[in-house]
């Protein structure tokens, strides 16, 4: 499965740099994120609670970052697994300054996804990680507009991170809307509609109305 997307920060490119590579920031990003600890100059490990559709449990991680070029680029490898399944992928983001102080992120990777979280289908696991990826960048962006507003007052910063039922039901949301746009539901919704169209006929025909 393939993600790719860009995300536009309301900051300069070496502030979001350093905010990326923050773990403090970073499990906040993340609700349902049970610990994220850095275990190396480079490398993460931690806990998350993960929900897809019906699918949900723990799953322990390892994040490793390499190809540094600060404050423009670097490549990040996931590992992640769990009862439900397991998580593996390999991604490229590079940072560009634009115009009005502005940061413009693009993303890119590959992930493969088994157990029983890839039961669930490749569509609403594609659905359930834009999501997850949205959200997540939303709150870093928050919490840069926090850092610098507290950097030109002097004041501690201040900052709340989505709930993780917050985020849960954002998630939910996006993959409901997924649905709904599908060929299939849309199929199955003209079949229920046309059965609905004939019982009423046979009735009229029945009392000769």
């Amino acid at each position: 499965m393939k993600l790719e997307g860009e995300y536009t920060f309301d900051g300069p490119r070496e502030q979001v740099w350093e905010l990326v590579r923050d773990p403090d920031v970073l499990v906040t990003a993340l609700p349902g994120a049970k610990s994220l600890e850095q275990t190396g100059e480079n490398e993460y490990e931690g806990e998350m609670n993960l929900r897809v559709g019906p699918v949900a449990g723990v799953f322990a991680g390892r994040l490793v970052v390499s190809n540094e070029q600060p404050p423009e680029s670097c490549t990040l490898a996931v590992e992640g697994k769990g009862k439900q399944g397991f998580v593996d992928g390999i991604g490229h983001v590079n940072l560009e300054a634009v115009e009005d102080n502005k940061t413009l992120m693009k993303y890119e990777g590959d992930v493969q996804v088994g157990g029983k979280l890839a039961s669930v289908g490749q569509r609403l696991v594609e659905t359930a990680s834009k999501s997850i990826i949205r959200q997540g960048l939303d709150t870093m962006n928050n919490a840069l507009v926090a850092r610098l507003e507290a950097q030109q007052t002097g004041e501690k910063m201040e900052f709340t991170p989505p709930s993780e039922s917050e985020f849960a039901v954002s998630v939910a949301r996006d993959m409901a809307g997924e649905a709904l746009s599908s060929k299939a539901f849309k199929w199955i919704i003209g079949a229920v509609v046309i059965i609905i169209l004939i019982i009423i006929l046979v009735i009229i025909n029945q009392n000769g109305l």
